[in-house]
């Protein structure tokens, strides 16, 4: 497989997730507003600083209100993860790799973009009541997902997209915990209180995990939800379990069989698997949970980096002389 087609299917789908965690984020903040209402609660910044796009939203004078916020995230063309952008990026990838990607793949993700664009357009009824519009854009990229897992060859093309979407949703699950348990909770007296019960629920359905994490642990316990959302095996949203899947389709692109490595990449995410598949939630609460995240989003960022160097950087050209 050419590299520009593989860079191509891997930032499609990277794209594709990341618009739908963003609306995940915003719908579960907007109802987080309804069942505990106040000024307290009424916060929309540390969406924001969960993107890693803070110093940008300052830098543009967006106001920090819930309209600013949900503007910036879901329509600035400006903002390179708004869901617009998103979209945007990830039609454009689709575009130049129709002869991979199922017909009717294609013509979904080309009727996400334009739902998003004409939504940016007109978008006083979504910043009033975000939810119908959250509500699209996730079942459209389930809609999506389905069509691929269904249309698609199970080859090189399919574990590159796997890749791109299991790397992306498990930075995604890390930044959602790190911005609740540093950010979010407006006063150390609150811990353990309604508001952090109701703000622990909250999390959990940003990220589809309510029900699993009941029928496995029951009661909310923040010990266990860290714990569940970064290592658990089996949830298909936790941080482990997308590390794990990632790694086999690493492996399955390389040839390489798991537990031996053939270049940076699958070094790194196999230190970084076996890292996470060890390790007990009192440990990642004794170094830090805040701590713990931003060092396992570091070291996602360097997998990330490797796959790049690895699969889809272009190398130099060499002249008659042997020169670069």
């Amino acid at each position: 497989m050419l590299s520009r087609v593989a860079d191509a299917i891997y930032w499609m789908s990277r794209y594709l997730e990341r618009a739908e965690n963003i609306a995940r984020f915003i719908d579960v903040n907007w109802h987080l507003t309804l069942d505990a209402p106040g000024a307290r609660t009424e916060q929309w910044t540390p969406l924001v600083r969960a993107m890693g796009d803070w110093d940008l939203f300052l830098e543009k004078g967006v106001s920090q209100d819930r309209d600013g916020v949900i503007r910036f995230l879901a329509f600035d063309p400006a903002s390179p993860n708004s869901i617009v952008s998103c979209l945007s990026h990830a039609r454009d990838n689709a575009r130049t790799i129709r002869e991979i990607i199922p017909t009717e793949m294609w013509e979904q993700i080309n009727v996400f973009y334009h739902l998003a664009r004409d939504a940016a357009r007109d978008s006083r009824a979504i910043l009033a009541n975000p939810y119908q519009f959250c509500d699209e854009i996730k079942r459209r990229d389930l809609t999506i997902s389905g069509i691929a897992s269904d249309a698609m060859s199970h080859d090189e093309a399919w574990d590159f997209l796997r890749l791109g979407k299991l790397l992306e949703r498990a930075d995604k699950t890390s930044r959602i915990l790190d911005v609740k348990y540093f950010i979010l909770l407006p006063h150390p007296t609150d811990v353990g209180s309604n508001l952090d019960y109701v703000q622990w629920a909250a999390l959990l359905k940003a990220i589809s995990a309510l029900e699993a994490y009941r029928r496995r642990h029951g009661r909310i316990q923040p010990d266990r939800i860290a714990e569940f959302l970064l290592l658990d095996h089996d949830f298909p949203r936790s941080v482990l379990a997308c590390l794990l899947r990632a790694q086999q389709c690493l492996h399955a692109i390389t040839g390489t069989q798991i537990g031996y490595f053939s270049n940076p990449a699958e070094k790194r995410l196999g230190h970084l698997c076996g890292d996470l598949a060890y390790k007990v939630v009192d440990e990642v609460f004794a170094f830090g949970l805040h701590e713990f995240t931003d060092d396992l989003q570091t070291r996602m960022n360097l997998v990330d980096e490797a796959c790049y160097a690895t699969f889809f950087a272009t190398f130099p050209a060499i002249d008659a002389a042997g020169q670069q």
